[in-house]
C-alpha cells in the first residue's frame, strides 16, 4: 500500500497516539497525578524532538543550513501546522497539562543562555573599536531602520491594511533593523569562521548594533513613562531598576573579581565560588520580575560583569555550556515551531506587506555593512558576505517574537508571517556565505615565502607557535642555531595560541607587557617574558614581536596563517601534536592535529613540525657563548620540500657551531617519483651543496643506496644518540620505496618519512623538523616554480 504525505502524517500520528494509550494503560504514567503524568510526557516530548530535529538536520545538511533552522522545522512538524492538526496528537503528545512543564523548561532555559552569553561578551571590544567597526555597525543598523520605516510608513497610510498587521509593521521594522551579538557569535562559530577578518568586523559591528538599538528601546521606554503612567510610580520604576543596576556591577562584581584573585593562575576556580554566581543569577532573575523588569535583563548583566575567559568565566562556561546549548536551546527552539501555525495565515496580501518589510530591510542592511568596507577597499565577495552575516537571525530575535506572541502583541497569523521570515532569511543566508566567504584565500602570497628563494642579504622573516610553556627550549634551540647575523637577521613573531574558553569572540593582539612585573605572571607573560630575554641575548641580530591569539581549534588557523601574511613570514614554526617528556609520550591532542593539518594545507609560506623528542639535552645556553656543537641531519630523497629543508640546513651550516650531514638516499631506479624538472632541481640543488661541503669542513655529506625500505629504517635508527636535530621533507611523490614504508607505517600528515621519525618504534631522541615547501602562491600553476627565478632564465634569453 503507498500512501500520500497527508496519508503518511495520520500513519505516524496514530501509531504515537496508540503507544501511548498502550502505556498510559500499562500504569507507566504513574497514576492520574498531573504533576507525575507530566514528567515520562516530557521524556517522550523530548524524544520526537530529538528525533525529527536530527532527521531534518541531516536532510538539510548537504544544502549548509545551521541547526536553528532544523529545530525550528522540527517543531513546525509537531505543532499544529503538520501532526498537530490531528487532535488525538494534539491532545495526548501535547496536553495543556503536559505542555505547561514543557513550556516552562523551555523558557527557563533562555536565562542561563543569556547569561552565558553576557560571560563570554567582552564589553571593552565597543572602546577598542576602530572608525569602521563603528561605521559598520551604525550603518547597519540605522539604514533597514529607516528604509524599512519608510516603507511601512507609505503601506500603512496607502493600503486598506488590517489593524493587527499595522500595528504589527513598526515590530517587523526593529527586529529586522537589529543585528544581535549572541545570534551573530553562534552563527559565526557555526560556520567556523569566528576569528576570521569577517568574524571579527561582524561580532564587534553586531555590538555597536545592539547599543544604537537598545538606546533607542530605553528612549521610548523613557518616554512610554512620561506619557502614560504617574511621576511618582515612574520615579519609584527607574529608582528600583537603578538599585538592582547598581548591586550587580558595584556588590556581585566586587565578589566576582575577589574570586578571581583568590584562583592562582593556571587552576579552576572553585566549586563555590560557581555555586555562588548561580544563586546570584537565581536572585538577580527574581528581583528582575519583582521590580517589573524582565528577568533576562539582570541575568544579562550579571553576565556581563563576570570577566570573559579563565578561572571563572571558563568554568561557568564549561558547567553550563553544554547542558544550556544541547539540552535546554533545542527545547526553546523547538517550542518557537510549535507556537506557529501555518494554517493561521488567511490573507496573502499580508504575507506580502510584512514580507515586503522584510526584503526593504534586509537590503538595507546588505547596503550598510558593506558600504564601510567598500571604502576601506575590501573585496566586494567579503563585504558582500558581512553584509549577508549581518542579516542572520538567531535566539535574541525569536525570544523577541515568543514574547510577543505571549503578550498578545502579535496575533498567530502575524506570528507566523513572522517566524517564516526569520527561517528563510537564516536559511538563504548560510549557505550564501559559504560559497560566497573562504577565509583561506586571502592566503595567497604575490610572492615566492620560501627558505630556498630567501635571498642571503635579507632579514628572516619567521613565525613561531606556542601551545604551552614546554614548546619554548626545543623551538628556541631551532631559532639560534638558524644563524641570526647582522648581514642576514631573524625578525622573530612568536604567537601565543590558547584555545578559546568562555568567551563569545576570538582575539588576536599584540602583547603590552606590564608597566610594573607582576610576582604571578601569566604563562603568556612567562612564555613572551622568555624569548624578550632571549633577544636581548643577541642584539641587533634578532627583533623578537609578541602576539595572543584565543580562538577555537576548528578555526585557530586562521589566526596563524592571517599574522603570517601580515609580517610577511617566510617559515612558520609549528608544534607537533604530542608531547614527550624523557622519550615518552605523555599527551596527545586531536585538536592540535587537525590545528597542524589546516596550517600545512592553506599556509603563504613554508611550514615546519617541530616535533621534540623530549631530550632533556638543551643547547640553547651552549649555543649563545660559542662552547657547544649543535648536529644537524638531513635526509634528502628529493622532491621540493627536502630541498626546502636542505635549503634550511644551509642556512643553519653558516653557524660557527653547527656541524651538518647530509644522508642524500639513491638506488638503482627512482628512489622518489616526481616530474623531470622536479628532479633537475633537485640535481642542481645538491650539486650546490656538494660544493659547500668541499669549502666547510663542517659539512659532510654521505650516499646512501638502499634496496628495500629496511635500508631506511636502518639509516634512521642510526641516528639516535648522534644528532640534536633531525631534518626532512614532509611529501614525497610515489615510489616502490614509498609504496613498501606505507606496509610498515601508514602515512599521515606528516608524510611518510615524518611520521616514522615521529613514531616511537624510531627513538633517535633529536628533534624532527618536518618541513613543507610554500605551494599556495597567486598566478603560479607550477608549486615549484619561482617569479625571480622565472624573470632570470627570460633575461638569460634575451
Amino acid at each position: 500500500m503507498q500512501f500520500g504525505v497527508d496519508d503518511q502524517d495520520e500513519v505516524a500520528t496514530s501509531y504515537i497516539c496508540h503507544a501511548i494509550d498502550h502505556i498510559n494503560s500499562s500504569g507507566l504514567w504513574f497514576g492520574d497525578d498531573p504533576l507525575a503524568f507530566s514528567v515520562p510526557l516530557l521524556l517522550l516530548q523530548l524524544s520526537l524532538i530529538s528525533i525529527f530535529t536530527r532527521s531534518i538536520s541531516f536532510l538539510l545538511k548537504p544544502f549548509g543550513q545551521p541547526s536553528i533552522v532544523s529545530q525550528i522545522l522540527g517543531g513546525v512538524i509537531l505543532g499544529p501546522s503538520i501532526m498537530g492538526r490531528n487532535a488525538a496528537f494534539a491532545n495526548k503528545v501535547f496536553p495543556p497539562k503536559g505542555r505547561a512543564l514543557f513550556e516552562t523548561l523551555s523558557v527557563f532555559g533562555f536565562m542561563p543562555f543569556v547569561f552565558l552569553i553576557g560571560v563570554k561578551m567582552d564589553p571593552n571590544i565597543v572602546l577598542r573599536s576602530g572608525k569602521r567597526t563603528i561605521a559598520i555597525g551604525v550603518l547597519a543598523f540605522s539604514i533597514p531602520y529607516v528604509l524599512a520605516g519608510f516603507v511601512a510608513f507609505i503601506l500603512k497610510h496607502f493600503l486598506s491594511l488590517d489593524h493587527d498587521v499595522s500595528s504589527v509593521l513598526p515590530l517587523v521594522v526593529t527586529i529586522q533593523s537589529l543585528t544581535a551579538f549572541p545570534s551573530i557569535a553562534c552563527f559565526l562559530d557555526e560556520l567556523r569562521i569566528l576569528n576570521s577578518e569577517i568574524g571579527h568586523l561582524a561580532s564587534s559591528s553586531s555590538i555597536v548594533c545592539d547599543v544604537c538599538y537598545w538606546s533607542i528601546v530605553a528612549v521610548k521606554f523613557v518616554a512610554h513613562l512620561a506619557s502614560h503612567k504617574s511621576v511618582i510610580m515612574s520615579v519609584g520604576y527607574l529608582s528600583s531598576v537603578g538599585l538592582l543596576f547598581v548591586s550587580i556591577f558595584y556588590g556581585i562584581r566586587p565578589a566576582v573579581l575577589w574570586a578571581i584573585r583568590q584562583t592562582p593562575e593556571g587552576e579552576p576556580a572553585k566549586d563555590i565560588y560557581v555555586f555562588g554566581v548561580l544563586v546570584a543569577l537565581m536572585v538577580c532573575g527574581f528581583m528582575g520580575e519583582v521590580v517589573g523588569l524582565n528577568a533576562f535583563v539582570p541575568s544579562f548583566l550579571l553576565g556581563l560583569v563576570i570577566p570573559d575567559g579563565p578561572p571563572l568565566g571558563a568554568a561557568l562556561v564549561e558547567k553550563l555550556d553544554c547542558f544550556v546549548s544541547v539540552l535546554l536551546m533545542p527545547i526553546f527552539f523547538t517550542m518557537c515551531g510549535l507556537r506557529m501555525d501555518i494554517f493561521a495565515i488567511q490573507q496573502f496580501k499580508n504575507v506580502g506587506v510584512i514580507q515586503l518589510t522584510v526584503f526593504v530591510a534586509f537590503f538595507g542592511k546588505i547596503f550598510g555593512a558593506a558600504l564601510p568596507p567598500l571604502l576601506d577597499r575590501m573585496p566586494i565577495l567579503d563585504a558582500l558576505s558581512l553584509g549577508l552575516i549581518m542579516n542572520a537571525k538567531g535566539v535574541v530575535e525569536l525570544f523577541m517574537l515568543m514574547s510577543w506572541k505571549a503578550e498578545n502583541v502579535v496575533n498567530d497569523e502575524c506570528f507566523a508571517i513572522m517566524m517564516i521570515a526569520v527561517v528563510i532569511v537564516t536559511g538563504v543566508v548560510s549557505p550564501l556565505v559559504k560559497s560566497l566567504y573562504d577565509p583561506s584565500k586571502r592566503f595567497l602570497a604575490y610572492r615566492r615565502r620560501t627558505i630556498l628563494h630567501h635571498r642571503q642579504d635579507e632579514e628572516l622573516r619567521m613565525l613561531a607557535c606556542i601551545h604551552r610553556q614546554e614548546n619554548v627550549p626545543a623551538i628556541m634551540d631551532l631559532i639560534a642555531a638558524s644563524n641570526p647575523t647582522k648581514e642576514s637577521p631573524i625578525n622573530l613573531v612568536v604567537l601565543h595560541l590558547v584555545k578559546l574558553v568562555g568567551r563569545a569572540s576570538s582575539l588576536l593582539v599584540p602583547h603590552q607587557p606590564r608597566e610594573k612585573p607582576s610576582l604571578y605572571p601569566s604563562q603568556s607573560e612567562r612564555i613572551f617574558n622568555a624569548f624578550k630575554k632571549f633577544e636581548r641575548h643577541y642584539s641587533d641580530h634578532m627583533t623578537v614581536h609578541c602576539f595572543k591569539g584565543i580562538s577555537p581549534y576548528a578555526t585557530m588557523h586562521n589566526d596563524v596563517c592571517s599574522l603570517a601574511l601580515e609580517k610577511r613570514s617566510t617559515f612558520i614554526i609549528i608544534p607537533y601534536h604530542r608531547l614527550w617528556i624523557s622519550g615518552t609520550v605523555v599527551e596527545s591532542s586531536h585538536s592540535l592535529r587537525h590545528l597542524n593539518k589546516n596550517v600545512l594545507d592553506k599556509a603563504p609560506c613554508s611550514v615546519g613540525v617541530l616535533i621534540d623528542r623530549g631530550n632533556p639535552r638543551k643547547v640553547l645556553a651552549t649555543l649563545r657563548i660559542n662552547m657547544s656543537l649543535y648536529r644537524v641531519a638531513v635526509l634528502f630523497f628529493g622532491g621540493a620540500d627536502d630541498r626546502e629543508a636542505l635549503a634550511y640546513a644551509g642556512r643553519m651550516s653558516k653557524h660557527s657551531n653547527v656541524f651538518t650531514t647530509l644522508f642524500c638516499f639513491s638506488s638503482s631506479s627512482d628512489i622518489v617519483g616526481g616530474s623531470a624538472r622536479s628532479k633537475a632541481l633537485d640535481t642542481d640543488v645538491l650539486s650546490k651543496f656538494r660544493l659547500s661541503a668541499f669549502r666547510n669542513d663542517r659539512v659532510s655529506f654521505e650516499e646512501v643506496t638502499v634496496a628495500e625500505r629496511q635500508g631506511v629504517l636502518s639509516v634512521l635508527r642510526s641516528l639516535e644518540g648522534g644528532y640534536e636535530l633531525v631534518m626532512v621533507g614532509r611529501r614525497h611523490e610515489e615510489s616502490w620505496l614509498i609504496s613498501e614504508l606505507t606496509k610498515w607505517k601508514e602515512r599521515g600528515e606528516l608524510g611518510m618519512i615524518g611520521e616514522i621519525l615521529a613514531s616511537s618504534d624510531i627513538r633517535i631522541g633529536a628533534s624532527v623538523l618536518v618541513v613543507q615547501q610554500q605551494t599556495r602562491v597567486w598566478g603560479l600553476r607550477d608549486p615549484e616554480e619561482s617569479l625571480r627565478l622565472k624573470r632570470e632564465s627570460t633575461r638569460q634569453d634575451l
